[in-house]
């Protein structure tokens, strides 16, 4: 199994929300991913998607995007979204792309803070829908994993 498949399995596992909208991871690099939404099963009464199924997969690119930082680095930590914000500015009428990406010196210093045992936080940006439709703005907490002796 590649990555990529990994990941989508780990998605659509921990949330199953990301089941029913369909979501699917369509590339995944070092610091990039793109996931396709279709429309049918996100669509709203005026047949274009449906504003919480467009915030959803924002969120969940750049949830997917951070955790695959974490597994990359080998760091396991609890990953949450601390703060979202969608802006919209057309409808979307067919299947769409959330896009998500992260520069080399965001994710170094993300990782660099966890691996030391610190809190650490991403922001990222994603770009949805042909245009973009929407930019969503995701702020991204990392906490380590504490273990204990037993």
């Amino acid at each position: 199994m590649n990555a990529a498949d990994a990941l989508e399995r780990t998605i659509r596992t921990a949330i199953p929300l990301s089941a029913a909208m369909d979501f699917r991871i369509r590339e995944l690099g070092d610091r990039t991913i793109t996931v396709q939404v279709p429309l049918e099963p996100n669509v709203n009464i005026h047949h274009t998607a449906f504003a919480g199924s467009i915030y959803a997969a924002g969120v969940l690119a750049a949830w997917g995007l951070g955790t695959y930082l974490l597994t990359s680095a080998g760091l396991e930590a609890e990953l949450v979204v601390g703060r979202a914000e969608i802006r919209y500015s057309a409808p979307i009428r067919e299947a769409f792309q959330a896009r998500c990406a992260v520069t080399a010196e965001a994710a170094a210093d993300f990782l660099r803070r966890l691996g030391a045992g610190d809190r650490a936080r991403l922001q990222l940006q994603v770009a949805i829908g042909p245009g973009p439709a929407a930019i969503l703005d995701a702020r991204l907490v990392a906490s380590p994993i504490e273990t204990h002796a037993v």
